[in-house]
């Protein structure tokens, strides 16, 4: 069942502000201490904190924009470099995962990369005990294929994000955490194309077949 675009909307709202609580809250929290605190060694472990904090908080809104958003300053083809740059910044905030690229094209469709975004935070989302995601892309006979997979200990896959990839998924039973993969049908389907899911203990793969315009 497609669940309304108000109601995709919202889940995928609550899932944006979910992911931004911890580093705009780190950064309130940053700030109060730098407030208080007068010794210049924690003062400038203070500014270290802040610092990461407002990184974190611009890579992640960076990343949703194009995710989620419309991200209409990029035009109808994304670089492959754009895309990467956004991945590696969120994955980057967690040293237990490496992220490996094979890409075959220099731009990608925009439906294709958000597909790709979405994937990608899925499979890092998978990755709670660190990993390797690895992505690739591919664009050939009019076809852009993206497949990405999370590779680690005990892979921690929702069997609902998987019913939300696959459109299995009632609509009455979709959350900010299933709304990610839920879009990614949506999206595909809407262009002619179609997302396939693979799981076991240690690995998960997805894939996405698109047309490249």
């Amino acid at each position: 069942m497609t669940a309304s675009a108000l109601d995709l909307a919202s889940l995928l709202c609550s899932r944006l502000c979910h992911d931004m609580l911890s580093p705009v809250g780190a950064l309130s929290n940053g700030l109060e201490l730098l407030a208080e605190e007068k010794d210049p060694e924690m003062r400038q472990r203070c500014f270290e904190l802040l610092e990461q904090s407002a990184k974190a908080s611009a890579d992640k809104l960076k990343f949703f924009r194009l995710a989620f958003g419309a991200a209409g300053g990029l035009g109808d083809q994304v670089p492959v470099g754009e895309a990467r740059a956004l991945v590696d910044a969120l994955a980057g905030s967690n040293g237990r995962i490496t992220v490996n690229w094979m890409f075959g094209a220099d731009y990608l469709a925009k439906p294709a990369a958000k597909t790709l975004l979405n994937l990608a935070l899925i499979g890092l989302d998978a990755l709670v005990r660190g990993g390797t995601l690895d992505i690739g892309a591919e664009v050939r006979d009019g076809t852009t294929e993206i497949v990405v997979r999370a590779a680690g200990q005990r892979v921690a896959f929702d069997a609902t994000v998987g019913q939300a990839l696959e459109g299995t998924l009632p609509a009455a039973e979709l959350s900010s955490r299933t709304a990610p993969a839920a879009m990614v049908q949506q999206l595909a389907a809407s262009v002619g194309g179609g997302v396939q899911v693979h799981v076991t203990a240690e690995s998960l793969v997805m894939g996405a077949v698109l047309p490249a315009a």
